[in-house]
């Protein structure tokens, strides 16, 4: 059998994709104005036309490549100096000690541990969308997770999985309902409680379903030694405490100052820093970390630079617009509840092509707002849709450069990972479905 294509061919082959679909999708576009007020750019609903406009040429497919790594700079140096930080973190041995001492307290308790991790970033993804920072985390998520005799899927699956589920169900993420409520002129918090208690029920069922196979799956844990009693030494507990600090500053950057990825680099940069000093590797030592750590992390950075490229010839071939018409513009034939449940599916469908949600947001809110005033449809529901579909779909799209940086990480195959998440996926997307049929009975 031969092997399935690595993350890097699997990034080329997309973007030759979608160089040809630039030869097969007519042309078309969506009048777009700016709104003085806030300066953003509106799509005008129903102004949709095609147009005549020259396909991609090589020269432009080449060229997106160093473009897409310009567009993900800011994203790129926030993996690298994350990355790099935690390497100088496993460097002192604090890590380590940190993660011994935890499996020692929790041996006989670990789906406990499990639903803590979920819960910690569940809350990341919902508050901030906590996505490709998780990139720089999975080396010690899968050390964690080895310790406690789990494999490396359900080390992702703790992590960047509950993250995309919090995402997905959140009330407050910034980049996809905040952004989706705000391009359909919904109040911020609307509808809120409804979210929460979908969210809370699709996490129960997540959690059955990790922890279910996580039990059926268990691997040999290593170094049994470790659950023999010890302490944490001052040095360790020190250099965790500042880990834990710099994560709740972080937090508090995010909501009250509007941080932003370089912010975020920066606080890093300095932690890794006073983290090597505190853990005594000296300034040399504490640089070599760095330079070992950036070198870990090329290879995910390159992923993601190579993801934005899909998204940079799509919008050059003047084909998004199309795809978008295609998609959605058929719905208003259907009954309402099959429309709304169509609506999430072909969120879904796009993502595809539009890894980014935040930028789906954008390019969907404006034209479907409209669509839904037309067939009876609530704004709200309408964004109930954008959220399960688009975001929830990050689990399984090769598009996703987080995502596939995380899965090369982690050593897991793309076709290992798809057959493993699809199920778990597919029947979170049922709940949403039903989310969203029960909105349309109350009204929401």
């Amino acid at each position: 059998m031969k092997k399935f294509p690595n993350a890097l061919v699997i990034m080329i082959g997309f973007i030759l994709f979608s160089a040809v679909l630039t030869y097969i999708v007519p042309q078309g576009e969506y009048e777009r104005i700016i709104n003085p007020d806030t300066n953003q750019t509106k799509v005008v609903p129903g102004s949709f036309e095609q147009i005549e406009a020259p396909s991609v040429s090589v020269f432009d497919i080449l060229l997106s490549i160093p473009e897409g790594f310009i567009a993900r700079a800011d994203l790129i140096a926030l993996i690298l100096l994350i990355g790099a930080s935690f390497f100088v973190i496993e460097k002192t041995g604090a890590l380590k000690d940190g993660i011994e001492y935890l499996t020692m307290l929790l041996n006989g308790r670990e789906e406990v541990a499990l639903i803590v991790v979920s819960l910690a970033f569940l809350t990341g993804g919902a508050l901030s969308g906590l996505q490709e920072e998780i990139i720089a985390m999975t080396p010690v998520l899968l050390y964690l997770s080895s310790r406690m005799g789990y494999n490396s899927f359900v080390a992702v699956a703790i992590s960047y999985g509950s993250a995309i589920l919090g995402a997905a169900f959140s009330p407050i993420n910034p980049f996809a309902v905040v952004i989706a409520q705000k391009e359909t002129n919904l109040e911020f918090l609307s509808g809120s409680g409804f979210r929460l208690v979908v969210m809370a029920i699709a996490f129960c069922i997540w959690m059955f379903m990790v922890i279910r196979y996580a039990n059926k799956n268990k691997v040999v844990k290593e170094d049994q030694h470790i659950f023999e009693k010890k302490n944490l030494n001052l040095r360790s507990t020190l250099i965790l405490g500042l880990v834990a600090l710099a994560f709740v500053i972080l937090i508090v950057g995010i909501l009250n100052y509007n941080w932003g990825f370089n912010e975020m680099s920066a606080e890093f940069f300095v932690i890794g820093i006073l983290v090597g000093l505190i853990g005594k590797l000296g300034l040399n030592g504490t640089s070599e970390a760095y330079i070992e750590g950036f070198q870990a992390m090329i290879f995910a950075s390159m992923i993601l630079g190579l993801s934005s490229s899909i998204s940079i010839i799509l919008e050059r071939g003047m084909i998004i617009d199309t795809l978008i018409y295609g998609l959605f513009t058929p719905m208003q034939y259907l009954p309402t509840s099959l429309s709304a449940i169509s609506m999430m599916v072909s969120q879904s469908l796009l993502h595809l092509v539009v890894p980014s949600y935040s930028g789906q947001a954008v390019l969907t809110m404006p034209i479907l707002a409209p669509l839904s005033d037309l067939i009876g449809l609530s704004r709200q529901v309408c964004v109930l849709a954008y959220q399960y579909g688009a975001v929830m779909t990050d689990l399984i799209i090769p598009t996703n450069g987080g995502l596939m940086a995380v899965l090369a990480i982690a050593g897991i195959p793309f076709d290992k990972w798809f057959k493993f998440a699809i199920k778990l996926v597919l029947v979170i997307l049922t709940i949403g479905a039903i989310a969203i049929v029960v909105a349309i009975s109350i009204n929401l």
